[in-house]
């Protein structure tokens, strides 16, 4: 295994042990959750905007370590960006674990890449992103 890979299995590994942003939060002013039934994976995520940024973003659920991974990582990557910098930056992870396709320089996102050999891994690396996209259609709410 390449110095790299073993890297990016670390990030891995890191986020599924270590979750960053994990639990409700009790700010949140839009929420959404999706649901992974082929592998069991569930994720609720929470949104709090300050202004039309992502002020605080976490994460609830329960599944495989992809999914558990992904999430924690999304969080810490979409915490301050505007709905349509997210956007963008799901696209660039979407394009990573379905091609396999990562940027040179290290980027934690590459991280993923190995999913596109498991082709049903790819919905439990996204279905976080994809809860989080749905927030941000949502209404605001108060908390």
């Amino acid at each position: 295994m390449s110095d790299l890979s073993d890297l990016y299995q670390s990030v891995i590994l890191d986020h599924n042990k270590r979750p960053r942003n994990r639990g409700k939060l009790p700010t949140a002013n839009r929420v959404a959750s999706g649901d992974n039934p082929t592998c069991g994976d569930n994720c609720t995520v929470y949104l709090q905007f300050d202004g039309e940024r992502i002020g605080g973003i976490s994460f609830e659920g329960s599944g495989c370590a992809i999914s558990q991974a992904s999430a924690s990582l999304m969080t810490t990557q979409l915490k301050g960006k505007t709905p349509a910098e997210a956007e963008e930056t799901y696209k660039r992870f979407s394009e990573i674990v379905k091609t396999g396709n990562a940027p040179e320089d290290f980027d934690e996102l590459a991280a993923f890449a190995g999913v596109h050999t498991f082709p049903a891994r790819i919905k439990c690396a996204t279905l976080s992103w994809h809860a989080a996209l749905e927030a941000l259609k949502q209404p605001e709410t108060k908390p």
